[in-house]
C-alpha cells in the first residue's frame, strides 16, 4: 500500500463533514419524502464506506507487527508507507474503530430496551383502533412501530389540544406508521454513531420525516393552518416533558417546530420546488466516498494476496 493508497483510505472519513452543507438544503430543495429517501441512503453509505477504510487501516497497522503478520501468513513484508505514518494512522484508527463499536452497542441496546419498554406500556393501556392513550401527566404522542403499528398519546397530551387539531395530531401519527419512518430514522440513527459528521444528517433525515408527516396529515385534514396549529401547540405542551420512547418513534412535537410550521403555511407559491442539482451533489459526494473505500479495501486485499505469495505484484 502506497502513500497515495493510504491517502485513498483517508477520503471516506473527511468527506461526510463536506457533505453537510448540500445535506442542509435538501428537504426544502427535492420535498420531504424525496430527501427522506436521498439523505438516508448517502448516511448509510457514508456510514458504511467511512468504517470500510478505518478497518482498513487498522489492518494494515496491525499486520506490520511481526506476531501477526506471521499469523497472517505474510512470506514478505507487507509494502506500506514508512513505519512513523502508517502506525499512528493505524492507532487513530483502532481507537476511533472501537469507539465506534461501542457507540453502536450501546445505542443499539439501549434502543432496544426503551422499545421495548414503549411496547409493553401501550399493551397495558387502553386503545381505540391503532390509538393506545397513557395515563400520564407529561404531554406526549409519538407513532409506535411494531405488530400492530401504534399511535401512543398521554393523557396530558389530550388535554392540551382541541378536537379538530388532535385528529390532525392523529393523521401525522399515523403517517408516519403509513409511511414506515421508524426505518429511516433507525438507520439514520445508527450510521451517526459511524461517524461524527453523519450527526448533522441524521437531524435532517428526522426532520425530512417529520416534514413528510405534515404534508401527509394537511392532505388528510384538508386545512394546512389547522395542522400546523396542532403542531406547534403539541411543541409547545410537551417542550418540558422528558419522554422515553426510542429515538426511532417518530413524533410530531420533535425537530425544528417553526420551520416546519412556516413549510405548512407558506403560499403555493412560495413552496420550493424540486431542485436536481442538491441530490446529484450528494450522489457525487456518496460515490465517491463509496469508490475510494472500495478501491482502497481491494488494494489493501490484493497487497496481502502479494505478501502471502499468492498474488503477482
Amino acid at each position: 500500500m502506497t502513500a497515495p493508497q493510504l491517502a485513498l483510505l483517508l477520503v471516506p472519513l473527511f468527506l461526510p463533514f463536506a457533505v453537510r452543507p448540500p445535506a442542509g438544503r435538501t428537504v426544502d430543495r427535492l420535498g420531504p419524502v424525496a430527501a427522506l429517501w436521498t439523505l438516508t441512503l448517502s448516511t448509510l453509505v457514508l456510514a458504511c464506506a467511512s468504517v470500510s477504510a478505518l478497518g482498513a487501516l487498522v489492518l494494515t497497522g496491525l499486520l506490520k507487527l511481526p506476531f501477526l503478520a506471521a499469523f497472517g501468513e505474510l512470506v514478505r513484508p507487507l509494502p506500506t508507507p514508512p513505519n512513523t505514518l502508517v502506525l499512528p494512522v493505524a492507532a487513530a484508527a483502532t481507537g476511533v474503530l472501537t469507539v465506534t463499536a461501542w457507540a453502536l452497542l450501546h445505542s443499539a441496546v439501549r434502543q432496544f430496551r426503551a422499545f421495548r419498554t414503549a411496547r409493553g406500556q401501550a399493551d397495558r393501556s387502553p386503545t381505540a383502533g391503532d390509538l393506545c392513550v397513557v395515563d400520564s401527566p407529561h404531554p406526549d404522542a409519538y407513532a409506535l412501530p411494531g405488530r400492530p403499528h401504534r399511535i401512543v398519546v398521554t393523557t396530558a397530551m389530550l388535554r392540551s389540544l382541541g378536537p379538530a387539531e388532535r385528529e390532525a395530531l392523529f393523521a401525522h401519527e399515523r403517517a408516519h406508521n403509513a409511511g414506515g419512518h421508524h426505518r429511516f430514522l433507525l438507520a439514520a440513527e445508527l450510521a451517526a454513531h459511524c461517524h461524527p459528521g453523519l450527526r448533522r444528517l441524521r437531524d435532517i433525515v428526522r426532520l425530512a420525516a417529520e416534514r413528510a408527516a405534515d404534508e401527509a396529515a394537511a392532505t388528510a385534514v384538508g386545512d394546512r393552518g389547522l395542522t400546523a396549529r396542532a403542531i406547534a401547540r403539541a411543541a409547545l405542551a410537551a417542550h418540558a416533558s422528558r419522554s422515553t420512547r426510542p429515538a426511532f418513534a417518530a413524533a410530531a412535537a420533535t425537530g425544528p417546530v417553526p420551520h416546519r410550521v412556516a413549510a405548512l403555511l407558506a403560499p403555493r407559491a412560495q413552496r420550493p420546488r424540486a431542485t436536481s442539482w442538491i441530490a446529484l451533489l450528494l450522489a457525487v459526494c456518496t460515490a465517491f466516498s463509496a469508490c475510494a473505500a472500495t478501491t482502497g479495501v481491494i488494494t489493501f486485499h490484493h497487497e496481502v494476496e502479494v505478501a502471502q505469495g499468492e498474488a503477482p505484484r
